[in-house]
């Protein structure tokens, strides 16, 4: 019976996000902080908030890159749309984030945003739950909880982006081991089957 539940979960693992793409984002984070801490870019609210989004920009642009040639090219998912379900889970938590993130902004409340945003980004991954190695929820939940912890932190900034920075390499850097050790455990197979 063991062997059967183990056989099952194996099928229904999303193996359309890749670990190194997520070790990338997660250098591409701390990047970001890095050149956002400095003293080439101005320590203004609109350049912090233009630097957080090419983050967000070229974090999806690799995901879904990586994503998107799993799709086209993996012999297992045949183009079968049914097998991208996984990857429209994380949508809902991530449109809100969008929304949220607009709003926040209009209402000129940006040091709520590394909160917003950490808690958003923790529910799409507690979303992989049945979808992903186990870890990941994990991983989420120390997203949900950091967000939590910063939104109730007082005289929290928006243009101190460290804390930022530093919580997406280190939850990407986990998610992506997440996913490497995960494809390391997979056994191998000469078939192609589906």
């Amino acid at each position: 019976m063991h062997k059967l539940q183990e056989v099952i979960l194996e099928k229904r693992q999303f193996a359309g996000y890749s670990g190194k793409a997520r070790i990338a984002c997660g250098l591409i984070a701390l990047a970001g902080a890095a050149v956002l801490g400095s003293s080439t870019i101005p320590a203004t609210r609109r350049a912090h908030l233009a630097g957080w989004g090419v983050v967000l920009l070229l974090a999806v642009a690799i995901n879904y890159a990586c994503v998107a040639y799993w799709f086209l090219f993996d012999p297992r998912v045949r183009r079968n749309p049914l097998m991208l379900k996984p990857a429209v889970d994380a949508v809902p938590a991530l449109a809100v984030g969008g929304a949220l993130s607009v709003a926040l902004v209009a209402a000129g409340q940006y040091h709520l945003l590394f909160g917003a945003w950490m808690c958003l980004y923790g529910l799409s991954q507690v979303a992989y739950r049945l979808s992903l190695p186990r870890g990941i929820y994990g991983v989420g939940l120390c997203y949900i909880a950091c967000g939590a912890g910063y939104l109730l932190a007082p005289g929290t900034s928006f243009l101190n982006p460290w804390p930022m920075g530093i919580m997406f390499f280190l939850g990407e850097l986990a998610g992506g081991l997440i996913l490497l050790n995960s494809e390391l455990m997979k056994p191998t197979t000469n078939s192609e089957e589906p």
